[in-house]
Formats: C-alpha cells, sequence, structure tokens
C-alpha cells in the first residue's frame, strides 16, 4: 500500500517513515491509543485493539504499530522466521477500527544502527525470561520507548499474556515519568483454553496437545491456592513435568505478587509459567490468591466481569 495514499473506508492508513507518521499525528484527534505489535495478528492483538478503540471513543485516534525489534531477539531466537504476515495484518487492524499503522524497517526505527544508549531493565529484567534472554527487556524497553516517543499517545495497551514485560513497561513509564497510561489487556485463549500466542504455529499436532498441560496446570495451581503459594507451584509443576509424548522443558513456575516480587504470604498473587513445548517457547501467567479467601471474595470474583477464556 502507498504509504501516501488515502485509505479506502474501513482501511488504516499505513506509513513507513518518521515523517509520514508525524504528518498523519499532527492532525490526529485526541485523546488516542496504541498497540504495539511485531506482527503475525491474531485475536490476541485484535482484543488489544478493541480495547483501545473502546478508550478512546469512537471519535479518538487508534494507532497499531508493526515492527520485528532486532534489539529484542538473541543469538540464535527465532528473528528470521518470525511470522511476516502484512496483508492478514492489516486486515485485522482494520476490523478492529485502527486508524493508522506505523510499519517502519529496522533502519527508520534504528537509523543509526543498533542505539549505543538503550534502556536498563533494572533487577527485574535478569529474572525469569532474562536468565534464558539477557537482553531480550532492553530490546523491548527500548523499542517500546521510542514507539512512545514518536506516538505520544494518551494510552498504550498491552497484553497480559507477557506479563514480565507488562510489569517492567509500567515500571519504566513510572520510573522516567513518561506521560501515557499503560492499560493492560487480559489474556485471550483458543477455545482449547491455550493462551493466543504468534509462537503457537510453530506448534505441530503432537506438541499442541502437549502445550494444553500449561492452562492445565494454571488451573490446578489456582485450585489449590488456599494451601499456599508452594502448594500452588508443586501441583503446576507435576504436571508440566508428567511424561509426555514431545520434549518439554520446564523453564520455571513461580508465584510472585502482582508487581513481581516475592510470593504473598496471603492476598494476590501471580503463577507464572514458561515451558519449551518441542522447541516453541510458550508464556503464559493467570491471578491466583494465596491462603484462605478473604469473606465475600467470591461474590466479588463472580461479578467481576472479566473473563479470560475467550
Amino acid at each position: 500500500m502507498n504509504a501516501n495514499a488515502e485509505p479506502a473506508s474501513g482501511t488504516p492508513r499505513v506509513v513507513t517513515s518518521r515523517s509520514q507518521l508525524q504528518e498523519a499525528l499532527a492532525g490526529a484527534s485526541q485523546p488516542s491509543a496504541v498497540v504495539m505489535t511485531m506482527g503475525g495478528l491474531h485475536s490476541g492483538h485484535g482484543a488489544l485493539m478493541e480495547l483501545g478503540r473502546a478508550l478512546v471513543g469512537p471519535q479518538g485516534h487508534l494507532t497499531a504499530t508493526i515492527f520485528v525489534n532486532p534489539l529484542q531477539f538473541g543469538a540464535n531466537e527465532d528473528l528470521a522466521k518470525y511470522p511476516r504476515t502484512f496483508d492478514d495484518d492489516l486486515a485485522i487492524c482494520a476490523a478492529n477500527s485502527v486508524d493508522l499503522v506505523f510499519a517502519p524497517t529496522p533502519d527508520v526505527m534504528y537509523p543509526n544502527g543498533d542505539p549505543e544508549v538503550t534502556v536498563d531493565p533494572g533487577e527485574l529484567g535478569g529474572q525469569y525470561e532474562g536468565v534464558a534472554r539477557p537482553t531480550h527487556f532492553s530490546g523491548v524497553l527500548t523499542v517500546v520507548m521510542k514507539l512512545l516517543q514518536l506516538t505520544h499517545p494518551t494510552y498504550a495497551i498491552f497484553g497480559e499474556k507477557d506479563y514480565q514485560q507488562l510489569t517492567l513497561i509500567r515500571q519504566m513509564v513510572r520510573d522516567l515519568d513518561i506521560p501515557v497510561e499503560i492499560v493492560a489487556g487480559p489474556t485471550v485463549r483458543e477455545a482449547s483454553g491455550l493462551a493466543r500466542s504468534t509462537r503457537n504455529n510453530y506448534l505441530s499436532e503432537a506438541a499442541r496437545d502437549t502445550a494444553l498441560r500449561i492452562p492445565s496446570a494454571i488451573a490446578a495451581g489456582q485450585s489449590v491456592s488456599e494451601r499456599g503459594a508452594d502448594a500452588v507451584v508443586n501441583v503446576a509443576r507435576s504436571i508440566l513435568e508428567a511424561p509426555a509424548d514431545v520434549e518439554v522443558d520446564v523453564q520455571y513456575v513461580v508465584v510472585t505478587d502482582p508487581l513481581m516480587g516475592p510470593a504473598p504470604a496471603a492476598g494476590e498473587g501471580r503463577l507464572i509459567i514458561t515451558a519449551i513445548v518441542d522447541g516453541t517457547r510458550l508464556l503464559d501467567n493467570a491471578q491466583v490468591f494465596i491462603g484462605p479467601p478473604e469473606p465475600g471474595a467470591a461474590d466479588a470474583d463472580a461479578t467481576s466481569g472479566v473473563d479470560t477464556t475467550e
């Protein structure tokens, strides 16, 4: 699509350069929202766009970015094979009322080559995902910072599925006084319960069946949460580590507090699981309440209206 052409009705305008982006945003209505993606879009991304549109209303402005960020891929990771499905991605953007798609190339995002100055993710960035992928979160936060500076949104929407990423982005915005509200979108799931992910496309049928142990482990962990965080971890891990037809490498199973600090003795926590299933790294997480439920908690859960099982 010609980046300078006026879009057809219902089709987002596509821009690929900084100057085109600035020109497009100069006349954009407010409030505004951005959904940052690497392409390979699916219904989980669509749900984030839908949330963005709800936040800004029919008269506000919604931008989606599509950029496969090389800074967040380490050696021997899947940068080369990461799906590039731009026409399909654009259709998903159109179906979810996106006004503008910014689809830069690496030389547009990093005109001087790999940046000398990057965002340090701090102590949390070296834990969990950061153990196996030590440069990952610096690359993520650097590109998010750059895209926030280029798009100046009122809201930026990120999915809860990548919970450590979401937590670090929130910390960056807080610590560096970035004037944007970070909004979390609930995890969207396939009918089977598997969390939606672009990397699900890498799974064979046998691997997909085995990967269903991850949501099963989460449900089992939640079911014993009254017995404490250790019980949650042990039950979840036992499901993941049972013999399987395909290789499962459990990277970590952990309960943290909502900010990814130590697990609470009682109260709200987060059960986070990462496992490599037949060579594909899969992440999932869910809220857990550790210890006996507080009076009225069941009623509050029943009326929360949040559905993360799509």
